[in-house]
């Protein structure tokens, strides 16, 4: 198989993520357009509550694929097939009990399902609705264990490219199901049909590409590497745990002390920023399997120098979306789904500040996985769920649906946003962390003050130039956001190390791709 180089896996990984990304962007919006037209808000709750459910059920991967991606990095890198088989072999057999556990697991919540939904909507065969959602969570957990060979072998644009288009079947066909017949159930069908065909899809394309993975004649693994994979699925449980609580119990909160009709409302502006979000995620995510081959390739230098560029870009076009949703996204809701779908000014303002949050963490996190740090601060997680729903129930009673997600604010600015990048400059650069906080100091003041002045310029313009409506409101406000904000970021910034690093590295890939050559791996 062709090898290309670092940059190049990165820049093909995050094409293809951002390409897919915005499909299904697209083919999301059109499918809930139609689900909330077709079927009532109940639905709409219902579908955000079971799938947060499910999500919180997750936690029983442990982060055991994260594990195993840091476990495969070091024998890809040496060509060592036997160690990639015996690693894969032991892969197989968690991810069978993983889904034999959440299948167990999601049986026994249902005879407490009037706890976690407060005024029980009147939807028929609700219990059977809810067993379709959990078949689904099982069985995505069956076959796919082999897509992590390809991500770790800096393939991801594979499993994506086969993701995406079970997607865009599977949209079609629930939004004809939708108009024709209104039914829920057959709904769900082609959901769990489309999960089971992608996962086949791409284990058969795993075989092909590496037929080792199916040997029957598999070397046990060494001791220390046994040992080394448990101990860090030990502390990516802990991890796990704090992520799911954080990111996947707001519709349980919302459900159970505001009702499922405001779960309904969450759901549609989760639907928005929760596409953003995939998308500039996939972007930086694309160097996942890069930086991991960097780790046991590179000294800690050519490292922190990829990290702290990437913590840069992350600041710019997180900062970028979360002004462009906090303009855009009440006229986009009314739109698309009626006035009555929409939250209030304050509860939008902390979901984008949030979404900017989540950005500048996601460097953090993606170097400290791929770089096998997760012991260092297995306990993170735990306390940033403990102090999220703390926080979170406290503000609830008070605030409402604005508490919950100011206890998520709280509890990710105390733990995430300074104790990941710690654990990478200590354990990985071995160097002092305030520098690091000093820049990000300097990126928040940027985006503030960046942020003010486009919401100024938004509110003013807008006034003067009398426009009405929501698709003209959209448009003005997205043109104003987009010189606004990248016309005072490049001015601040067109001297930045981490700037000139990037369009340089954009440069090098476009006169490859030209060239049609593959470059040294860099």
């Amino acid at each position: 198989m062709e090898t290309k180089s670092r940059t190049q896996y990165s820049a093909y990984n995050t094409t293809v993520g951002l390409i897919s990304r915005f499909m299904a962007i697209i083919m999301g919006y059109v499918v809930r357009i139609v689900f909330t037209h077709m079927l009532s808000e109940n639905y709409v709750g219902v579908n955000g509550l079971f799938t947060d459910i499910l999500n919180v059920l997750s936690l029983s991967e442990m982060g055991i694929e994260t594990a195993i991606s840091f476990a495969l990095y070091k024998p890809i890198a040496e060509n060592d097939i036997e160690k990639q088989k015996s690693i894969m072999n032991i892969y197989k057999w968690f991810y069978r009990a993983v889904a034999c556990f959440v299948l167990f697991a999601g049986l026994l919540v249902i005879p407490f399902m009037g706890v976690l939904i407060k005024n029980k909507p009147d939807i028929e065969n609700l219990t059977y609705i809810y067993v379709l959602y959990l078949i689904n969570s099982a069985a995505s957990y069956l076959l796919i264990y082999k897509k992590t060979l390809l991500d770790a072998h800096q393939l991801k644009y594979i499993g994506v490219v086969a993701k995406t288009f079970s997607w865009v079947i599977q949209d079609i066909f629930q939004i004809a199901i939708l108009i024709l017949t209104k039914n829920f159930i057959l709904y769900l069908y082609v959901y769990i049909a489309a999960t089971v065909i992608s996962n086949i899809y791409i284990s058969k394309k795993t075989d092909k590409l590496f037929p080792y993975v199916n040997d029957k004649d598999v070397q046990k693994l060494d001791t220390q590497t046994k040992s080394d994979i448990i101990k860090n699925v030990k502390a990516m449980m802990m991890h796990q745990v704090g992520n799911v609580i954080v990111n996947n119990t707001d519709n349980l909160l919302i459900s159970g002390f505001v009702g499922i009709a405001s779960v309904g409302k969450y759901s549609n502006y989760y639907l928005l920023i929760g596409s953003i979000r995939h998308v500039m995620s996939d972007a930086i995510d694309g160097i996942t399997a890069s930086v991991g081959n960097l780790g046991v390739t590179e000294d800690s230098s050519r490292v922190k120098k990829i990290f702290n560029a990437a913590a840069f870009f992350n600041h710019w076009v997180f900062a970028y979306a979360a002004v462009c949703l906090f303009e855009l996204l009440n006229p986009f809701v009314e739109l698309s789904f009626g006035a009555k779908y929409l939250f209030e000014t304050n509860v939008v303002l902390i979901l984008c500040i949030n979404f900017y949050i989540y950005g500048i963490t996601k460097t953090g996190k993606i170097f400290h996985n791929s770089l096998g740090l997760f012991w260092y601060d297995r306990y993170k997680a735990v306390i940033e769920a403990v102090i999220n729903l703390i926080a979170s129930l406290i503000l609830v009673h008070n605030f409402g649906v604005f508490g919950i997600f100011m206890g998520t604010l709280i509890s990710t600015v105390l733990t995430t946003l300074w104790v990941e990048p710690f654990v990478i400059y200590k354990y990985h650069f071995k160097e002092c962390v305030t520098g690091y906080y000093l820049c990000m100091a300097w990126y928040f003041v940027q985006t503030a003050f960046a942020w003010a002045v486009a919401h100024f310029a938004c509110v003013r313009i807008e006034k003067i130039s009398g426009i009405a409506g929501c698709i003209p409101q959209i448009a003005l406000r997205l043109v104003i956001v987009t010189v606004v904000m990248n016309g005072i970021f490049l001015i601040i910034n067109i001297n930045n190390k981490n700037f000139r690093f990037l369009l340089a590295k954009f440069f090098s890939i476009i006169r490859v791709g030209k060239s049609g050559k593959n470059g040294v791996r860099r």
